[in-house]
């Protein structure tokens, strides 16, 4: 059957001309298995109606969906990449499928591939993507989305039946296919690169499509105003998505400029990791040698990142309003980070002044204790209506010495955003759910020896359950 009556799809990306993009054929792939459909976000877009096959044909194969992109479209972009600059940088295995709009709030979304072939920016990959790497990101953005973090959405991982070579998987390894859900993927080395090839008139036409297409607020006829506008609303919210992943414990590894969606969306998950314990210097990435992205580093990072979206807009700003404008991104990175903690203690918020103390203490505490991060979060969530669950907790200890009594004098002038939440069957276990690294390792083993998925998708209903104890809506 076709979408349903409600589907809403958009050919926007298309506008931009092929200067932005090139058209592209998806690969042939010789096996098509459903692995994850992710059906709550399919309703939102008006695709849940689909039968497996139809699903397959968009999703696997690639046939266009009615009254979105004919064809393929290879994004064209530059990038730094660990702070080098790459001009020969693109979408290199996967494409912008296709575009349509959320039913619920009516913004434009893209349908963008990881592992469906060969593009002219491919250089010399192979344009695949292992199975296991497919269900990586699959378990990254349901948990970050359980976590409250602004993040891409999985929603279909197909595998496709080819054997590939990789130099950090046992090979050969099982091949797949990703469709992520994205709000944009106008990146920060989109900007860069007519930035770099010194073609105002295309990085006008980017900007104010940009503007028009996503931030339609920050509309003003005078050019260098908004830019810097637009320039302040990225640090805001690369700031809010760097706050969440710091409150979320969540290491995404690879932060190139490429990798920076200009919404503030975080997508493209490749070697991320979860803390243990709160560790500034914990890195992801086993080539990230001098930790240049380690977890303490990101808003750092981050604020480099935007800086370099800033010195595109030197055609257009003087070099002291950007700079300006770059000072949006320090404080609202604190208040994010405040308001990501609050969230995950299920507290309402007192005033900026006590809900940065709190923030403080308990930070203070996890870095100074050592205490199992999620652990934390999930013992005392809900503030000290819950300290009934901290004392039979695993970690119960750690709660009744001096270093956790700044903690629980902050708690003190909290309450919990629900009552009704700390009731949720979730937090009647003795621990919350985690994925650690080696906890991907052991999902990932059985479906590698014996095709068994059945750990993979008890994780996924345990990430559910989390949401909906926070107040969210099932992940999928």
């Amino acid at each position: 059957m076709p979408p349903s009556p409600a589907f809403r799809p958009s050919i926007s990306h298309a506008a931009l001309g092929g200067t932005f993009y090139d058209e592209v054929a998806a690969a042939r792939f010789p096996q098509h298995v459903i692995r994850h459909r992710n059906q709550r976000w399919a309703k939102r877009v008006g695709l849940d109606t689909l039968t497996d096959e139809e699903w397959i044909a968009h999703f696997g194969k690639f046939e266009p969906l009615p009254g979105s992109h004919p064809a393929p479209l290879a994004l064209r972009y530059h990038g730094h990449q660990f702070r080098v600059y790459n001009q020969d940088l693109g979408d290199g295995r996967g494409f912008l499928f296709a575009q349509l709009h959320d039913l619920e709030d009516g913004r434009l979304l893209d349908l963008g591939t990881k592992g469906s072939g060969q593009t002219p920016w491919s250089r010399q990959g192979d344009g695949r993507l292992t199975l296991k790497g497919g269900v990586r990101e699959v378990l990254a953005t349901e948990y970050l989305e359980a976590l409250g973090v602004n993040t891409s959405k999985s929603f279909s991982l197909i595998e496709t039946g080819e054997a590939l070579t990789r130099g950090d998987e046992p090979s050969p390894t099982r091949s797949a296919v990703l469709v992520r859900l994205s709000y944009s993927h106008i990146r920060i080395g989109s900007f860069q690169r007519f930035a770099y090839l010194s073609e105002p008139d295309n990085l006008g036409r980017l900007l104010d499509y940009t503007i028009r297409t996503y931030m339609p607020e920050l509309w003003h006829d005078d050019l260098k105003t908004r830019a810097v506008a637009f320039l302040s609303e990225v640090c805001r919210r690369v700031a809010r998505t760097g706050a969440q992943w710091m409150a979320a414990g969540f290491v995404h590894g690879v932060l190139n400029t490429d990798n920076i969606n200009v919404t503030g969306e975080s997508f493209d998950y490749g070697p991320w990791r979860f803390l243990p314990v709160l560790e500034p210097n914990f890195t992801a990435a086993y080539f990230d040698e001098q930790g240049l992205y380690a977890y303490g580093r990101q808003p750092d990072t981050l604020f480099w990142n935007v800086t370099r979206l800033a010195e595109c807009l030197l055609p257009f700003v003087p070099k002291e309003d950007l700079e300006a404008a770059l000072g949006a991104f320090g404080p609202s990175l604190q208040r994010a980070f405040n308001d990501a903690m609050l969230w995950r203690l299920g507290l309402r918020s007192v005033d900026a002044k006590t809900d940065e103390d709190l923030t403080r203490a308990m930070w203070t505490y996890m870095l100074e204790s050592k205490a199992p991060f999620e652990q934390t979060f999930f013992d005392w969530y809900g503030g000290l209506a819950s300290e009934g669950r901290a004392r039979a907790s695993p970690e119960n200890e750690r709660y009744t010495t001096e270093l956790f009594e700044p903690v629980r004098k902050a708690l003190a002038a909290y309450t919990p955003i629900d009552s009704t939440r700390l009731d949720h069957p979730h937090f009647s276990k003795p621990r919350p759910c985690t994925i650690l690294i080696d906890e991907v390792e052991a999902l990932w083993k059985p479906i590698a020896e014996n095709d068994d998925w059945s750990l993979f998708e008890a994780k996924l209903k345990r990430i559910r359950e989390m949401a909906a104890a926070h107040g969210l809506p099932a992940t999928a």
